[in-house]
């Protein structure tokens, strides 16, 4: 036998057993001369393409979720843990019984002193229909919805800088190669429209500092699951996607016909090989050609309504900004989008807090409501899952030089506020305790595999079900710790 032929041979006995349920997917391929990807098996509850047998694990409250994702961390103690108490302790050094040998990044583990910094933002207490929510003047619109979100105030993780947190909350792990939360919704609950992706990122612009963390597309990587359950990233400038557009010359019959050809070429490599991953680049170039078409359909704004342009503010027309995102956001959730995640870097404020933190919370305030508000008004809050929050917290103590008018926060994994809303999550809760000095957790803590238990749960998953075979493990989103969804912000 030559190389070629026995390497086929191992490779496709090494696949037997993995490819052998696979005549059924096979066999439709074949009708991809239609220019569409075959229909799987739709269940009732979520009428899906594709999705793993058995799910969802029972009757959803959301069938599809928004991340807005803060990079860098937002300070909880300037937005939503309000501690008057400190007013009073100003300058005054962090008590070490409260500190309690925590480690520190390097960035502050080198000051003789840890400075108390009490928040220079007012605070005011907004009727949420139970005990009250006190927010920040840096967010008047996000307290204008506090009836229609839960507060976590006890969110806390293990990661204390950047990369190997956000690659923990989003993964389920803070070493890279895990399956994103998107990802893990992608393959256990299949796609909701087969004309555009079921898992989509955006980055948007920020007006805060302006140097920030780097963002790796492992964040929304789909790691040991298949390919096709990546997130795709849109871009604002251009074409929404990479090469989206045909080349000049070439009309949409001829790249029909050249990815009939190509479809063929790929379906006798797998035929030969049987890797699924060919099954995924066949696919993908399917889902492309139908992008073409359907994505500029979905960022074309202009048939939106003056009423709902304005409730987003100014910025909703400028392509690349927050504002505009979240409206496409909702765009993207009335077309079936599953998962759609916003990342808004510039909250990493070691320094200038003042100068900083309110354009920050400028960018994203008015349009984080004004989506809540916008989806509650079409009827589409109840099934459909909002989440705010950034990697974790940031210190009570000031980080380099402090005075009253300003000042610069460090790290903080201990303890951290995030907010959600919409289907499966409770109205008008405050949920979670910390300490005077917003340092420790005093009630309720909520580790982010909870968070993410959470997320799964209101979408109809079992997290400790959704699991995927790899290096000899039945891996999963979060980990193998006895966690639970948080049932208290559960409707």
């Amino acid at each position: 036998m030559n190389p070629i032929q026995e390497r086929l041979s191992q490779i496709t006995r090494r696949h037997f057993f993995k490819t052998g349920g696979l005549g059924l997917g096979t066999a439709a391929l074949a009708s991809l001369e239609s220019g569409r990807l075959p229909l799987q098996a739709k269940t009732p509850e979520m009428n899906s393409i594709g999705g793993m047998p058995g799910l969802p694990h029972f009757a959803p409250k959301a069938k599809q979720a928004i991340y807005l994702f803060m990079a860098g961390s937002p300070s909880q103690i300037d937005t939503l843990d309000y501690k008057p108490k400190l007013n009073e302790l100003f300058d005054k050094d962090l008590p070490e019984e409260v500190r309690k040998g925590q480690r520190l990044t390097t960035m502050t583990s080198g000051q003789s002193r840890f400075p108390l910094a009490p928040s220079k933002f007012k605070f005011q207490k907004y009727d949420n229909g139970g005990d009250g929510a006190w927010v920040s003047e840096l967010l008047p619109h996000t307290a204008g919805i506090v009836k229609d979100i839960s507060i976590v105030r006890s969110l806390w993780t293990e990661a204390i800088n950047h990369d190997p947190a956000i690659t923990y909350i989003c993964t389920g792990n803070q070493l890279p190669g895990r399956a994103s939360l998107g990802s893990w919704l992608s393959y256990g609950l299949g796609s909701m429209n087969e004309n555009l992706p079921s898992f989509v990122v955006l980055t948007s612009t920020w007006s805060g500092r302006q140097q920030a963390q780097a963002l790796y597309n492992r964040l929304w990587g789909s790691g040991f699951l298949a390919s096709k359950y990546a997130g795709v990233s849109l871009r604002s400038k251009g074409d929404p996607v990479l090469f989206l557009s045909n080349p000049p010359g070439v009309p949409s019959k001829l790249r029909r016909r050249m990815l009939d050809t190509l479809a063929e070429m790929n379906q006798n490599e797998f035929d030969q090989i049987g890797d699924p991953e060919i099954q995924t680049r066949i696919s993908q170039y399917e889902m492309a050609f139908r992008m073409q078409t359907s994505v500029p359909e979905l960022t074309d704004i202009s048939k939106e309504t003056k009423a709902t342009l304005d409730m987003y503010g100014p910025e909703v027309h400028k392509p690349g900004t927050f504002a505009y995102h979240c409206l496409l956001a909702r765009r993207m959730a009335e077309r079936g989008v599953r998962f759609s995640q916003i990342f808004h870097r510039g909250w990493d404020q070691h320094a200038n807090i003042a100068g900083d933190l309110p354009k920050q919370c400028k960018d994203i305030d008015q349009p984080a409501a004004a989506l809540v508000k916008d989806l509650k008004q079409r009827g589409m809050l109840d099934d459909t899952l909002v989440v705010w929050g950034g990697e974790f917290g940031r210190t009570v103590y000031c980080q380099g030089k402090l005075t009253r008018e300003n000042y610069g926060r460090d790290h903080h994994p201990r303890c951290f506020s995030i907010w959600m809303a919409g289907g499966g999550i409770k109205k008008g809760v405050v949920h979670g305790t910390t300490d005077d000095f917003s340092y420790n957790i005093t009630e309720n803590p909520v580790h982010i595999h909870e968070m993410n238990a959470t997320i799964l749960k209101c979408l109809g998953i079992d997290h400790k079900k959704l699991t995927y075979k790899f290096q000899g493990l039945d891996q999963r989103l979060t980990g193998v710790e006895d966690h639970s969804p948080v049932q208290e912000i559960l409707a």
